[in-house]
């Protein structure tokens, strides 16, 4: 495997393990792709981690937009993370605007302004998670995979509400919500502090709002998953925990604000097994 690959799939391996061991379960050859994509997304993903204002990250986001609209080695400036995207989308034909509206949408994790409303949350998750499965699985099988964009749609929302689940202690020290302001009205919490524990009654109304949004994309995702074929499988096995995050941050309830959903990684493998064999 080339160096800027081997790069890329040490990335993915330590920032996202779960998408990582999803790549296990494609064929080999196609593996160096979505390690370009899955670190290039844990790399637009940590923007925030990384600078301490908004406008460095805008900065960080911009290069990109810069590397991916101008595609030649010389603007990827050596970096190995670059230059595998860019062989991947040379070499798979991928087209470019998907990455440059997922570096648009990946400019609302720099603000704490509220999310407006589900329709506004689902179209940022479209733009970042339903885009990654969808170019993942042009990789894997550019034939077919067009068939299923509005399966990817559903599996990308479903997979991103179970992730920010798993983030919402980090984003509530943050002061950051990526619940949308329409659902906590509705749960009657308004402005209120979901990780305080005197406010635990509204943060269960909030989280069992947020639990039946990702569970209604993943119902439709996993009824209409009955017609995905094997050779795009793998671009949908990030989602094998996905169940199993709504099941555990409901019992948790309102506790998901103060400690993080966990799965481990033997129930991770459990799941992404029986995922790969036999369907969701």
């Amino acid at each position: 495997m080339e160096a800027h690959f081997l790069h890329a799939m040490e990335q993915v391996r330590a920032a996202d393990p779960e998408r990582y061991l999803s790549t296990l379960y494609a064929p080999e050859d196609k593996r160096p792709a979505l390690y370009a994509l899955y670190a290039f997304n844990t790399e637009i993903g940590s923007v925030r981690d990384k600078v301490s204002e908004p406008m460095p990250g805008e900065i960080r986001l911009q290069w990109w937009r810069d590397v991916i609209a101008d595609d030649t080695e010389a603007q990827a400036g050596g970096n190995p993370l670059a230059e595998a995207l860019l062989a991947t989308i040379k070499r798979h034909e991928l087209p470019r605007q998907p990455f440059l509206n997922m570096l648009d949408a990946r400019v609302t994790d720099l603000y704490d302004d509220a999310i407006p409303s589900r329709n506004d949350l689902e179209g940022y998750l479209g733009e970042t998670r339903s885009a990654l499965i969808q170019l993942a699985s042009l990789c894997l099988d550019p034939r077919i995979a067009g068939e299923h964009a509005q399966l990817a749609g559903h599996a990308g929302c479903a997979q991103g509400v179970s992730e920010i689940i798993r983030k919402l202690p980090l984003l509530s020290r943050r002061g950051q919500s990526f619940i949308p302001a329409d659902i906590r009205a509705a749960a009657g919490a308004g402005e209120v502090a979901l990780h305080d524990p005197a406010q635990a009654a509204a943060a269960e109304r909030v989280l069992a709002a947020l639990i039946a949004l990702g569970r209604q994309h993943f119902s439709t995702f996993r009824r209409d998953s009955a017609s995905l074929p094997q050779s795009l499988r793998a671009a949908y096995l990030p989602l094998a925990s996905t169940g199993a995050v709504f099941s555990r941050a409901e019992r948790l309830g309102a506790k998901a604000f103060q400690e993080p959903v966990r799965i481990s990684v033997l129930a991770h493998h459990i799941h992404l097994l029986r995922n790969a064999l036999g369907g969701w």
